[in-house]
């Protein structure tokens, strides 16, 4: 298959950790990806060397800081100039902020709505005409978090119960053109900050008595992007997390 012809992934937030995963998961399916960052610059270029290392011309990076203005159509007009199509979005770019009540104040809620919430919105309406033309879809990386609230993430766990709902509401406004599906990790990777007692709690928790795998994760987001009669669904990739009491 030629490079113009090959299926086109943009993946957000996807220099490092999750994204990076599901970049190259992607990229071992075929697709050629774009690898949006903004402060990993590095490892953004590094990945995308290594990826087209493996196989010529089949790796890009774009650059945009998803807290300042409204970048969502010039994000997407940057992605269509790679390749010419875009077949998969993937809203991965997240802040994961902890946010006690006696802390909290606006400038802190609007960023976290901004770059969680807002942005993945706008980014998949200003996608929605190039994945029409190729039968595409939206998925979109929330958090199980979004359905059983975390103490001291309250902001978060708002924004991610708003992208649910932002996914299920597309699914409706760009249906039968585009679906679009949400994808809910529980313990994948852990913050630098989480205690092993908190590690311990949450795998006590989880009724398969494990964390799970990046992989995880990015095989549900190809299962998603590959499944044409599915969308408006959120798939829990939590080991069970989202049905323990």
């Amino acid at each position: 298959m030629s490079c113009e012809n090959r299926r086109v992934a943009l993946v957000t937030g996807a220099a490092q950790r999750l994204g990076s995963c599901i970049v190259r998961t992607l990229h071992a399916r075929g697709y050629n990806v774009i690898v949006h960052y903004h402060g990993s610059r590095s490892e953004a270029l590094g990945l995308a060397a290594e990826l087209n290392n493996s196989r010529p011309n089949s790796a890009a990076t774009l650059c945009s800081d998803f807290s300042v203005g409204d970048p969502a159509e010039s994000l997407i007009e940057s992605a269509e100039k790679a390749w010419s199509r875009l077949d998969l979005l993937v809203n991965n770019a997240s802040v994961f902020d902890k946010t006690p009540l006696n802390a909290m104040d606006v400038n802190t809620w609007d960023r976290i709505q901004v770059i969680n919430l807002r942005t993945p919105y706008f980014l998949s309406i200003a996608a929605a005409p190039l994945l029409s033309e190729t039968g595409g879809s939206v998925v979109n990386i929330a958090d199980i978090h979004a359905d059983r609230p975390r103490l001291e993430y309250s902001a978060y766990c708002a924004s991610k119960a708003g992208l649910v709902a932002v996914t299920r509401s597309l699914a409706v406004e760009l249906a039968p053109a585009v679906r679009i599906n949400c994808v809910s990790p529980g313990a994948i990777l852990w913050a630098p900050d989480e205690t092993e007692v908190f590690r311990k709690e949450t795998i006590e928790k989880t009724p398969l008595k494990r964390h799970g795998r990046p992989e995880d994760i990015a095989e549900a987001v190809c299962f998603l992007a590959e499944s044409d009669f599915i969308t408006g669904h959120t798939i829990n990739v939590d080991g069970g997390r989202a049905v323990r009491n």
